[in-house]
């Protein structure tokens, strides 16, 4: 009965036939504020699924270990993928072969891109995409459910209006002025809880805020590991070409980087930089800074160094830096008390 009733009075107020409560302005700002957050919300989320993980069935297979509450299996990245099959071909080629070699070489960095792409998936996931869907579906869930109540009581507040109006005897003027003091209470009630609920997503904006704060972060770390395994590809590369275009020189097979060098903790203090920066030499630009000169700088993120000539970093740590004649501009050699190595450029903040 009440449903034909709501139905009713819908149809009346849509037709212009029926008076309908308005509500107050401050109120209908915070639905609209609401409504827009939750239409964005949803835009964002999916589009950052589709650039963190363009194949579609990976996002249901996601989406269905979510829901089943069940972790998701690792999963290899297309660029380790790619590094594998890479190795694979070698082994069948010949790793001895400058062909072979060089594969080694770019599956090994492939693999090490692929690694970094799947920690930024990692991060991205939790720190930035689980936060935007759990306010879909937790706190919009409910701001929804608060909202549909406030619908039905201004649409019984209406109703209690229009029989106050047709009521004639005096009798039944009274019983409908009761019902309209109780569903003006109630109507009145329902638009404060929902009201309170609205006003809720000024912090949901500061949560994604520091949300999308995190995912930046990612993004950049992510991509100055990138920048920096490329530079070293490039090296070994170039260094690879130089050797087997020497003439009248012995085939010379490209050095392949060890893979476990990406995965090792910081070089011991005792580990000699000069005694083995022979093995991998510094590239020919000059940096800014002065030969001599040394500044402080301060650690943007975490670096595992490769090997015994490159510093471990820790981010907003505060180390000294320097250049040295012929060095490659990406790089300075970085010290911590008595452990010095190069760092990449691309790590650091310089500090005047």
């Amino acid at each position: 009965r009440d449903e034909e009733f709501f139905s009713s009075q819908f149809t009346e107020e849509k037709l212009g036939q029926a008076e309908k409560t308005e509500l107050d302005p401050h109120l209908e700002n915070l639905i609209t504020r609401a409504d827009s957050t939750k239409n964005w919300t949803e835009k964002i989320l999916r589009q950052t699924e589709v650039l963190l993980q363009p194949n579609p069935s990976a996002r249901i297979e996601e989406f269905i270990y979510d829901k089943l509450d069940k972790k998701l299996p690792s999963r290899t990245t297309n660029t380790e993928l790619l590094g594998q099959y890479m190795l694979e071909a070698a082994n069948e080629f010949g790793p001895g072969t400058p062909y072979g070699s060089t594969l080694i070489t770019v599956g090994e960095y492939q693999k090490r891109l692929g690694g970094a792409e799947r920690d930024l998936l990692q991060a991205s996931a939790v720190g930035f995409l689980t936060p935007l869907r759990n306010f879909l579906e937790g706190d919009w869930r409910t701001i929804s459910k608060e909202r549909r109540l406030l619908e039905n009581r201004r649409l019984d507040l209406d109703i209690c209006k229009a029989r106050l109006k047709k009521a004639k005897l005096a009798e039944a003027k009274a019983a409908a002025e009761h019902e309209l003091r109780v569903a003006q209470a109630e109507f009145d009630r329902q638009a404060e809880v929902t009201k309170l609920l609205l006003e809720g997503i000024g912090s949901t904006h500061l949560n994604h805020l520091r949300c999308l704060q995190d995912f930046a972060e990612a993004q950049a770390t992510y991509y100055a590991q990138c920048h920096h395994h490329m530079q070293d590809l490039q090296r070994e590369l170039s260094r690879c070409a130089n050797s087997i275009s020497t003439p009248h020189s012995a085939p010379v097979v490209c050095p392949d980087p060890v893979s476990s060098a990406f995965l090792s903790g910081p070089p011991s203090p005792g580990a000699s930089v000069s005694s083995l920066s022979s093995q991998r030499p510094l590239a020919m630009e000059q940096t800014q800074l002065p030969v001599t000169g040394t500044r402080k700088a301060k650690v943007l993120y975490d670096y595992e160094g490769h090997d015994g000539t490159e510093l471990s970093l820790l981010a907003d740590e505060l180390i000294t830096v320097h250049t040295v004649p012929g060095m490659d501009p990406d790089w300075l050699i970085g010290e911590r008390g008595n452990q010095k190595g190069k760092v990449p450029v691309t790590y650091l903040e310089l500090l005047s």
